[in-house]
């Protein structure tokens, strides 16, 4: 796949300077980087480099010890986890969080509890700007259903399906949030050749076609070399390398860091 165009508009999301630790084991040591407007930011490293506690950072389930995390002008280092999604960063997790016994549809618009703003007595008697709430979150749901190609299961009850169906509808859940920034978390991990496929072009257009930042969490390389406008690589909780697919394919420190050998660019 070709590389796009990202827009060279001030970062949107920056991360300076966070250190996090659990005990005497330090998870994150000086982390800085930042996300721009229409970038699919990678993020890799081998098991336990501390990515996902980046991910944790950054959407308020872990708070660094130092440093401070900008979103959209906002310092949203302390703040909490609902607070942060709502204000525009969705998340979808490595293990499937999905409610089991509702169906797709209903699991989409619970999604949507965070955008809601009105008042108990109004949603009740569902009037006015109850009623415009709605129509707009059947809008959108709408909308994702048919951008991720579920309409044959929308009433399908979430636990039946298979596992790269759920995985789908989970990313279908975090941009029901409406997100300015989407964060995903291995969202690859367990599938088969043809799902990772339409999980990477459903990732691509989310960012290309409309516009949202990703930061993406992979271990499969390939895809990862395949759709990432900039790559950051940690090794034992810092930044090891940072540049764009090419240049980390060709760095030796980041092929060391794997696994001794330049062989894993060449698979």
């Amino acid at each position: 796949m070709g590389q796009k165009t990202v827009s060279t508009e001030e970062e949107i999301l920056k991360v300076k300077d966070i250190h996090l630790s659990f005990g005497g084991v330090q998870a994150l040591k000086g982390v800085s980087f930042g996300v721009r407007n229409g970038e699919l930011l990678a993020i890799i490293g081998p098991n336990g480099a501390g990515k996902t506690c980046v991910l944790n950072c950054i959407n308020g389930f872990y708070r660094p010890h130092i440093g401070q995390i900008f979103f959209d002008g906002k310092e949203i280092t302390r703040m909490p986890a609902h607070k942060i999604c709502a204000m525009g960063i969705a998340r979808v997790f490595q293990n499937v969080e999905l409610y089991a016994g509702l169906t797709v549809l209903e699991n989409l618009m619970a999604a949507r509890h965070c955008r809601m703003r009105c008042s108990i007595i109004s949603s009740a008697f569902w009037f006015g700007a109850a009623r415009k709430e709605e129509v707009r979150t059947r809008e959108v749901v709408e909308h994702i259903i048919d951008f991720l190609e579920i309409q044959s299961i929308r009433k399908q009850t979430v636990g039946t399906l298979p596992y790269g169906l759920r995985k789908r509808v989970e990313l279908g859940r975090a941009l029901a949030v409406e997100p300015k920034v989407l964060l995903l978390d291995e969202p690859m991990a367990g599938m088969n050749l043809e799902e990772k496929e339409d999980m990477a072009r459903f990732i691509l257009d989310s960012a290309e076609r409309q516009g949202i930042p990703v930061v993406l969490v992979e271990h499969d390389m390939e895809v990862v070399m395949d759709i990432a406008d900039r790559i950051i690589v940690l090794d034992n909780g810092a930044i090891l390398a940072e540049g764009k697919p090419s240049d980390i394919a060709a760095n030796p420190l980041v092929a060391e860091a794997y696994m001794g050998s330049e062989s894993l660019w060449k698979q």
